[in-house]
């Protein structure tokens, strides 16, 4: 065992560190989203949380608003059209289908992360990246395992796929603007582009505004605000994270919903618990490095041992 070990070299950063935090904090969400989803419809929920997150931060921010430029901008504006598909189609998607089939088909954006990030950016995964994320997708089709043998494709399930890659393309266009702009400027941005996104979205849904809820107001601020610190948060980390070993790490929301989940209620089957345990095999596994063996240069070779006895 200590041989293995000694093979590989195991190091977390601190912004690793954080990012898990935030997992959990975005897993804990997943129980709120699904209450609301009874007096509001998807895209005017998606609208008004991403609009509370964004005055939100402006509010505690606005001094840094002065030096927004136009890279900031587009950035913003690419990243937050993401996250608008993403959570937008996603959330429209479970309306009609289930929840588990929701969460196997948005799975798949823990493998298109490094294909997307190799064919656009260029930047090949290591060998110990691609084995996390092959583990980390295999725990989430145990922990979110459709029903039945097959997908038939309906319109939820293609929007969710679209949602998948969505998510994917968040997770890419943070890495490539990563160190590039200032965080709480461009996350304001997104934010704000991500609501009025979602809003448009309602148009062609025919989708009205919603009656008043307290429910709906207490969980559009709470949501916002933890939207907020969780795109500052995913900015900040990955100035120094890569899009694969982040995504790796986002692959453990699940497994914070099904905890928050079973506070709540519900109870996870064994394969589910092999499927939580999967992932975080693939974080842990991700997080190792192979060390290169160094030629020793001073040492000498048979032939001059025998040369010189």
């Amino acid at each position: 065992m200590s041989a293995f070990f000694a093979r590989y070299k195991f190091s977390i950063k601190m912004q690793e560190v954080v990012l898990i935090l935030i997992t959990m904090l975005w897993g804990g969400t997943f129980l709120v989203v699904h209450h609301a989803m009874t007096v509001s419809g998807p895209f005017f929920f998606v609208g008004l949380r991403f609009a509370t997150a964004a005055l939100l931060l402006a509010l505690f921010s606005w001094k840094t608003l002065r030096g927004l430029c136009w890279q900031e901008v587009k950035a913003g504006a690419w990243i937050g059209l993401a996250i608008a598909g993403g959570y937008g189609l996603q959330t429209w998607g479970m309306q009609t289908i289930s929840s588990s089939k929701s969460a196997f088909i948005t799975a798949m954006y823990v493998p298109l992360v490094p294909l997307l990030q190799w064919l656009f950016l260029g930047r090949m995964p290591g060998i110990m990246s691609w084995i996390g994320v092959i583990l980390a997708f295999s725990g989430l089709l145990l922990l979110a395992g459709p029903e039945g043998n097959s997908l038939a494709f309906s319109a939820g399930e293609i929007a969710t796929l679209l949602s998948a890659l969505a998510i994917a393309a968040e997770i890419i266009l943070i890495g490539a603007c990563a160190g590039k702009v200032d965080v709480r400027r461009v996350t304001i941005v997104q934010l704000a582009v991500a609501a009025v996104c979602a809003f448009i979205f309602m148009l062609p849904n025919r989708e009205s505004i919603p009656a008043y809820s307290p429910y709906l107001l207490y969980s559009a601020i709470g949501l916002g605000m933890a939207s907020a610190v969780i795109q500052v948060t995913m900015n900040w980390a990955q100035r120094s994270v890569s899009p694969t070993r982040a995504t790796v790490i986002y692959a453990g929301e699940p497994v914070w919903a099904g905890i928050v989940g079973r506070i709540a209620g519900e109870r996870l089957p064994g394969i589910a618990l092999l499927g939580a345990a999967l992932i975080v095999l693939g974080v842990l596994i991700s997080e190792l490095r192979l060390q290169r063996k160094k030629k020793a240069k001073d040492k000498p070779s048979p032939q001059q041992i025998t040369e010189n006895p």
